[in-house]
């Protein structure tokens, strides 16, 4: 009898454990997609189950229940979960969780984004090149939880998703997008707690390999071209519009790519309630840390942001990768900025280490790991933004979420002074072969406004057509670990070797650290011996 009573007691032990087996598990929890103030997609993949269903409400209590679809993801019982949740109060805070069969996730929470009429300020975490690296197999948690949730609690305390509106990834999120593992092992279970409760936006990186699993995983807007559904897309937040863009090869020279945007900013234009534009790709135009990553394509992109800029007067920024390491660029004569947002994971391109070049663009170039946090202000009166670079540090130094740059720009123009010319001025004979240009002090309605960039043009001509000098210095320029524009006051400039007995005119405007130009100087003139 104490014989039998075993074996039927292993028996049911087997069969629990059995069941248990079959019964649906979550392997990669649940995340956030495509936020509009209305509504919002939840995604989760788990082992097996059909059942795609999210519990949710205003409170703990949730209380409301919706349902969805669930789909292959690898040829295997394994299924990914789509559920859009509708009918939600714009700038909202909700409670949710996920359910298939048995398989329950934590209760996590989220917030809808506000109408562009709403007024309302908000931060953007962006952030690429996560994959992995096996000398650093840690390396994306660290950047996700110490990292970003960290800096935000300190910052600002509170809950997260009210601290947070969306995440940018420019591409690379894995090492090899064709791996079905490394989805959940390499991106999605190290930034777990993130990508919960704040929507998460990528576009394709070559690394992703235009692999299947990127667009199961994803449920990007759809707005792009319609035989090109994910590749590029916008999403409006606020005030801001990001644009997203496929930079690889095999799309970066498509045509519909580049009259999609074209419409997209056009319509941009006209959209009164849009003051800023970020664009995110993978590929750089420029790279100051390694040359061999520069794709000819991105140059395009930057052309035309640089054009809306310019005529809208709505500021733009292009975002990026590719390139592991932290560049900040600008264009000089558009308000509008170069930031590769790497490393977020993947192995540092230390100086030296490829071949590199000092571009006039670019004013800070780090090779570090970390993040980029852009806080919008929805102000309509004056609305601005400001780039913040938080390092990690790199394996020679650590650092923990320390401040390493930082620029603000805002909507509306807010001009320096014009400087004054001061010598050489009415067509003065100047003996030496190079002349050296001297302008006024800096001066600038904005009290808190300095000098930050100075553009110089030497001519034959008064109206400066062709150029014998055309120079433009910048207040700093962090290259190889050294600022190459120290001392530098920015109210002089030497002329290379000119030609004898000719008479020159000669121009100067400033620029602030907001990239705001003041108008040119008065034209005055020279004459050579």
């Amino acid at each position: 009898m104490k014989k039998t009573n075993q074996l039927l007691l292993l028996f049911c032990l087997r069969l629990m454990e059995l069941t248990a087996q079959t019964e649906p598990q979550i392997l990669v929890q649940p995340y956030l997609q495509d936020a509009e103030p209305n509504s919002i997609v939840i995604m989760w993949e788990t082992t097996s189950g059909e059942e795609s269903t999210v519990e949710w409400g205003t409170t703990e209590k949730l209380g409301k229940k919706t349902s969805g679809k669930a789909e292959d993801i690898n040829f295997s019982e394994s299924r990914v979960h789509i559920v859009k949740l509708e009918g939600l109060k714009r700038f909202t805070e909700y409670y949710y969780r996920v359910k298939t069969g048995k398989a329950k996730s934590d209760i996590y929470q989220f917030r809808t984004p506000p109408f562009s009429s709403d007024e309302e300020s908000f931060n953007i975490v962006a952030m690429s090149d996560m994959q992995y690296d096996s000398q650093h197999p840690n390396k994306f948690s660290e950047i996700v939880n110490q990292g970003i949730l960290q800096y935000l609690e300190k910052e600002h305390g509170g809950k997260l998703p009210d601290n947070l509106a969306m995440v940018m990834i420019p591409g690379d999120l894995v090492s090899s997008g064709s791996k079905y593992y490394q989805w959940k092992e390499h991106f999605f279970d190290p930034a777990q707690k993130l990508f919960a409760e704040v929507p998460v936006y990528p576009v394709l990186g070559n690394h992703e390999k235009n692999s299947v699993f990127y667009f199961k995983y994803f449920s990007l807007p759809e707005n792009g071209t319609p035989a090109f559904a994910e590749h590029w897309w916008y999403k409006d937040y606020g005030n801001t519009r990001i644009i997203g863009l496929n930079s690889n090869e095999g799309y970066r020279d498509l045509r519909e790519q580049y009259e999609w945007l074209e419409q997209v900013l056009a319509d941009t234009e006209k959209n009164d309630d849009i003051d800023f534009v970020f664009a995110q790709l993978h590929h750089p135009h420029k790279s100051e840390l390694w040359i061999p990553g520069e794709e000819e394509s991105t140059g395009k992109v930057v052309k035309m942001l640089e054009a809306f800029s310019t005529k809208t007067g709505k500021p733009s920024v292009h975002f990026f990768g590719h390139t592991h390491g932290y560049s900040r660029g600008q264009s000089r004569d558009h308000k509008h900025l170069w930031i590769n947002v790497a490393s977020a994971g993947g192995a540092i391109d230390n100086w030296g280490e490829f071949e590199g070049r000092d571009y006039d663009e670019f004013t800070v170039t780090q090779d570090e790991y970390g993040f980029v946090m852009v806080e919008i202000d929805g102000n309509r009166s004056d609305p601005k933004f400001t780039i913040k670079r938080i390092s990690q540090g790199n394996n020679v130094k650590s650092r923990q979420n320390e401040l390493r740059d930082s620029i603000t720009i805002w909507r509306l123009e807010k001009k320096p002074d014009a400087p004054a010319v001061v010598f050489p001025t009415k067509n003065e004979k100047v003996l030496e072969e190079f002349v050296t240009l001297k302008a006024g002090e800096f001066s600038s309605p904005l009290g808190d406004a300095f000098h930050a960039a100075a553009h110089w043009q030497v001519s034959q001509t008064q109206d400066f057509e062709k150029l014998d000098l055309d120079s433009w210095k910048q207040f700093e320029n962090w290259y190889y670990k050294e600022n190459r524009q120290k001392e530098d006051d920015l109210t002089d400039e030497k002329t290379k070797r000119l030609q004898s007995n000719t008479t020159y005119y000669w121009r100067v405007r400033y620029r602030d650290q907001n990239l705001n130009w003041s108008d040119w100087s008065e034209t005055a003139s020279f004459k050579t011996k």
